[in-house]
């Protein structure tokens, strides 16, 4: 059975209908229904001590689930064309390819037409900084930043796991990744009790992460993408993240990352293309096609393997 295929399968259908809203309001999503099991499980362990173990026991009960809910899935399709649709089917919602575009454009329109409060309340939705302070420049880098981030996180990884394992990768791979955002922080409460879920989203985002900096550097057509992603990856607070935003901010020629609060917090983030202007509204569109070129790369590349 072509793994690819389904991927493939998965793409289309969320680039032509996403995840409809009556859909959701009748069942809901399975990341909502993973968060509900990781939100149950956290409030009865992570209490008391020996918190990093419970940690782990967190991640092989919810990651074993998935996958397993997963391979008994798969072991059911039948095979051929009709097994590659239907798990193409199955594997829809665990990729974002419709929703991160809206998302973005949703910053962009009303940044665009002045109205920064509006663009402020858009760009809260996809980012956990404080942006009510935020001005123009600081909302048109935190777009892009979560466009290169959740490019990598929400599509190229899922798509990555599925083609290589089938439903049980992108399930699993989307339990990890739904651990990490919900329990993997460097907090008082989440510090022991996360750290597995942490490293292990760390773990599987490593090939994913550099292949969607690869292609947003491949897509730009410019030398500078590929130097600006070798020269700041590094400058980035997390191992994988600052490969498609380094690959990012070169293809534009702008700079990110830089000091942003969280909270009553300011982290002295380490800017990103230092030296290159700050971005201007226009340039979450000019991301936005660079990520439908890389999509499209990607999706070529499956038709290719499939």
């Amino acid at each position: 059975m072509s793994f690819a295929g389904m991927m493939l399968v998965a793409l289309a259908l969320d680039l032509a209908i996403g995840w409809p809203a009556w859909l959701y309001a009748r069942i809901g999503h399975p990341v909502t229904w993973l968060g509900a099991l990781i939100s149950l499980l956290e409030r009865h362990w992570n209490f008391g001590r020996a918190r990093k173990p419970k940690g782990v026991a967190l991640v092989l009960v919810v990651v074993g689930l998935a996958a397993g809910l997963g391979a008994g899935l798969q072991a059911a399709l039948p095979g051929g064309w009709p097994g590659v649709v239907l798990g193409g089917v199955l594997a829809w919602p665990l990729v974002a390819l419709r929703s991160m575009h809206a998302h973005v454009a949703a910053v962009a329109g009303p940044l665009e037409a002045g109205d920064l409060a509006a663009a402020r309340g858009a760009v809260a939705m996809i980012v956990g900084r404080d942006t009510t302070q935020l001005d123009g420049a600081g909302v048109a880098r935190a777009g892009l930043e979560s466009l290169a981030e959740n490019t990598s996180d929400g599509i190229v990884a899922p798509v990555f796991w599925g083609a290589v394992l089938g439903l049980p990768g992108i399930a699993a791979y989307k339990a990890i990744n739904t651990l990490d955002s919900m329990v993997g922080h460097r907090t008082a409460r989440f510090e022991a009790f996360g750290w597995a879920s942490a490293r292990l989203d760390d773990l599987v985002n490593l090939i994913p992460a550099r292949l969607t900096g690869a292609l947003f550097a491949l897509v730009s057509a410019r030398g500078a993408a590929w130097r600006c992603m070798w020269r700041d990856t590094g400058k980035h607070r997390s191992p994988n993240a600052g490969w498609p935003e380094a690959a990012m901010a070169g293809a534009l020629g702008v700079r990110l990352s830089g000091p942003r609060v969280y909270g009553d917090r300011v982290s002295p983030e380490p800017w990103v293309n230092d030296g290159a202007p700050d971005p201007a509204p226009r340039d979450l569109r000019r991301g936005l096609r660079v990520y439908a070129r890389a999509m499209t790369v990607m999706a070529v590349a499956l038709a290719v393997f499939m």
